[in-house]
């Protein structure tokens, strides 16, 4: 480490940053790479909060050396067993084979099926606290955000969250471990698309926790990845309250699929009578270029959403199935829904977004235009109509 990094005098980050990885959980992009981000807590007795991905692991066994200094870790904190962050236990039970390692109920099941450990484990339940001399630690379950056997940490005296995968973020820390050390607006994509695609699907655990923790004192969140809150503690709070109700603003997402570049036309005119009817902010997306995780986070941003595709063999395009497989398994709630596209004989896209329509339950326009090879005057007429029926909704909802 060189330089220690300190979050308290006590409590130090541990954790590595990764710019080699190009998919967090071989699927969704990471172009400003990923944190793993570990803590330990130097006290009459010591405690490793979390660990980091098995490829940075060297580096992350050689910054604990440094901050124990000789001293052995009495406790690991298992807030999450998914192995971004269970990855380096093993290697930490070699070290310090007399190490008790936390956890609850539904963590130890997966920790001896993981890596084969069932030794020295202590369980906690509920409102159970450890003492580790002057920090108190007291433990908080919050399943399903976002897996069953989450829980997170509260260190009493200082009032620090230690969150697990809640409040997290893509994006190395790069210079700076804390919220006001770092460009918080080149990471705010980042933030935002990491809950939309890690978290998202899970509002109603989201809901529970928030309500769980809001009666803590919590004066700095120290989550497994991202920056560590302690200056806008109150405004990533509020975002993920804002999130987890799929509260959205005024806007409309356009995503299209197009071969030839004729659905894409009928995408342009729509945005653009959009624009004309007072949508200032419209997003358009090509699903053969832009990844899914890019367009599912501004659909958790903004209410409209419309969707077109050409016909590809008998069905909808590839990608846009893709896309509509996300929506789907994600289950989003409280949009308004347009659909529109193309065909040139037997037709298929516009009929698989009409049967998304109904599976995902979003309020619908009534205007579904599909034009016939190329786009005609009443092809775009149709657009301007969908155009029309979403504009004065969204205008309707946001007034």
């Amino acid at each position: 480490m060189h330089n220690r990094n300190n979050i308290t005098d006590k409590i130090f980050w541990v954790g590595t940053n990764d710019r080699r990885t190009h998919l967090f959980e071989n699927y969704w992009p990471l172009p400003k790479g990923v944190a793993y981000n570990s803590y330990v807590i130097v006290d009459e007795k010591t405690a490793i909060v979390d660990t980091v991905e098995k490829g940075t692991m060297d580096e992350y066994l050689d910054n604990i050396t440094e901050v124990l200094d000789g001293r052995k870790a009495d406790y690991l904190i298992i807030n999450h067993m998914e192995p971004d962050h269970s990855g380096s236990i093993r290697s930490l039970v070699e070290r310090y084979p007399e190490m008790k390692i936390v956890g609850n109920k539904k963590t130890f099941p997966m920790l001896e099926r993981f890596y084969g450990i069932k030794e020295n484990i202590f369980e906690v339940q509920e409102g159970n606290q450890i003492d580790l001399g002057e920090h108190k630690l007291n433990f908080y379950m919050v399943p399903m955000l976002h897996w069953p056997e989450t829980m997170v940490t509260f260190e009493t005296t200082q009032g620090i969250l230690f969150s697990g995968d809640a409040f997290g973020a893509f994006g190395t820390l790069d210079g700076g471990i804390f919220d006001d050390e770092l460009d918080l607006d080149y990471l705010d994509e980042e933030i935002s698309r990491y809950y939309s695609n890690i978290v998202g699907k899970y509002g109603r655990p989201t809901q529970n926790a928030l309500k769980k923790l809001g009666g803590l004192e919590i004066k700095m969140i120290c989550a497994t990845h991202g920056p560590i809150w302690r200056s806008h503690v109150a405004d990533i709070i509020a975002k993920y309250d804002k999130w987890s109700q799929y509260k959205t603003d005024e806007g409309c997402v356009i995503v299209y699929s197009s071969m030839y570049g004729n659905t894409e036309k009928m995408a342009d005119n729509i945005a653009r009578q959009l624009v004309k009817k007072g949508i200032k902010k419209v997003r358009i997306h090509d699903s053969s270029k832009t990844h899914p995780s890019y367009i599912i986070n501004d659909i958790f941003k903004y209410r409209g959403v419309i969707l077109g595709s050409c016909a590809y063999n008998g069905d909808v395009f590839p990608t846009m199935e893709t896309l509509i497989n996300e929506l789907e398994h994600m289950a989003i709630k409280d949009h308004v829904l347009g659909v529109f596209g193309s065909k040139s004989w037997g037709g298929g896209g516009l009929k698989r977004l009409n049967k998304f329509a109904e599976e995902i339950k979003w309020e619908t326009i009534e205007a579904t235009p599909e034009a016939l090879c190329a786009p005609n005057s009443e092809d775009f007429d149709l657009c301007e109509a969908l155009a029309e029926g979403m504009a004065s909704r969204l205008k309707e909802l946001y007034k």
